[in-house]
């Protein structure tokens, strides 16, 4: 299994998944300027295109032929572009909390960061130390979890101690590469690929993901041939964290029937 982050994360969603299914999850790489990835020699190079790319140069340099995919938020868009380049590298596709498609479009139920983000860029642009203080400043602390626990995750299912890394993380990426990628994958459309996806499918989602709302989840599902859909009860944008028993053990089962059995059958 490869791990596709979020924008802007560097593992935090995986916490329980990589302790739950240790012996399957082998392969997670940083996105460019994430986590112990420098950031990219050109600025530009952040597009969901470039960092599917990137999924197959870190297969080749594990050497391993076809892994299965799975992407949460942004990654679910870095899974499916990469299944688009390299199909004959993805064994299956997981995607959790994402959207195939723009999802600034229906960020909290409206178009208004998609409309809102080119002004952003240029203002982060003119004074980009400023910006990237004051986040490294206010992002880490109590108080950004606090009011990220009012705006989305679900207070009552995440200890804050497996929120906190997400905010760290966040803290640590430039304010220019962050909008950057984000208008990259506000750009990006995976929904002519759907109905042509060939290999099993397991798609998740938040029943209250205030990010990608599950509306969007249930449109790739019917779309992609004999996918699965879970949806979890009360679940945010963090559901894997949130509800981490149920999305681990739907994985682990969806694997063992839909690849590992039909590899099985096709060695035999």
């Amino acid at each position: 299994m490869l791990l596709c982050d979020g924008i802007g994360c560097d593992g935090y969603v995986w916490r329980y998944l990589r302790q739950d299914l240790t012996d399957r999850v082998g392969l997670h790489p940083h996105y460019r300027g994430h986590g112990r990835t420098a950031a990219p020699r050109d600025p530009a190079r952040v597009t969901i295109e470039d960092l599917a790319d990137d999924v197959a140069c870190v297969l080749d340099d594990a050497q391993v032929d076809r892994a299965i995919l799975i992407g949460h938020s942004m990654g679910v868009q870095v899974a499916l572009e990469t299944y688009r380049r390299h199909a004959e590298r993805v064994a299956g596709l997981v995607l959790i909390c994402g959207a195939s498609s723009h999802p600034l479009r229906t960020f909290r139920g409206s178009a208004t960061l998609e409309e809102l983000l080119p002004m952003f860029q240029k203002w982060i642009h003119r004074v980009p130390r400023v910006v990237n203080r004051v986040t490294r400043t206010l992002l880490p602390t109590r108080l950004a979890y606090e009011v990220a626990s009012r705006l989305e995750i679900r207070r009552e299912l995440v200890e804050p101690n497996d929120f906190m890394p997400y905010l760290e993380g966040m803290a640590r990426i430039d304010a220019r590469l962050f909008v950057a990628m984000l208008s990259s994958a506000g750009q990006h459309s995976a929904d002519d690929l759907l109905p042509s996806i060939a290999v099993p499918t397991l798609v998740v989602a938040g029943e209250r993901d205030g990010f990608t709302p599950p509306e969007r989840s249930r449109a790739m599902a019917e779309a992609i041939p004999g996918a699965q859909l879970l949806e979890i009860p009360n679940g945010s944008h963090t559901a894997p964290i949130e509800r981490p028993h149920l999305v681990d053990s739907t994985i682990r089962d969806f694997v063992a029937r839909r690849i590992d059995s039909a590899d099985a059958m096709h060695r035999e």
